[in-house]
């Protein structure tokens, strides 16, 4: 019974090391920026989404209105994310989780009649929905 204790602490330790490296690798790297003009596609993992023309329903969301482009870089600070690059068309913002700072990078790409927006995880396969759900906050923090 003692080493079976033993070999169920040795893995759940082995389990956390892993989540825990996992994130610090999260940390490293940049938003993909534009390609092409456009915000880079979502990977098949279910850890993204995009307003871009194209993007698969299972990651696709609404883009933001065109009115946005200019409240965004403050509202991401104010909803705990960073911008880490800046310019005419384009925003790239990191957010970290709070737990354990996984980073996710959420883009924005200003078009003629709107704002186009990606959200994704850098690692892992699923993100039990935080990247949509920060699009939406986002989108209600427009709102108000």
């Amino acid at each position: 019974m003692k080493l079976l204790a033993i070999i169920a602490a040795i893995i759940i330790l082995v389990g956390v090391l892993g989540v825990v490296m996992l994130a610090q690798k999260s940390r490293s790297g940049a938003p993909p920026g534009l390609t092409d003009g456009a915000l880079a596609p979502c990977p098949s993992s279910p850890n993204c989404v995009s307003s871009e023309p194209g993007t698969p329903e299972s990651h696709a969301v609404a883009p933001l209105p065109p009115e946005a482009w200019e409240r965004l870089p403050q509202l991401i600070g104010e909803k705990g994310g960073r911008v880490v690059a800046l310019r005419n068309d384009y925003i790239g913002s990191v957010f970290t989780t709070p737990l354990l700072g996984f980073a996710d990078d959420v883009e924005f790409r200003r078009g003629e009649t709107e704002v186009h927006v990606r959200s994704a995880s850098r690692v892992g396969h699923s993100d039990m929905g935080a990247n949509r759900e920060r699009v939406e906050m986002l989108r209600t923090a427009l709102a108000e």
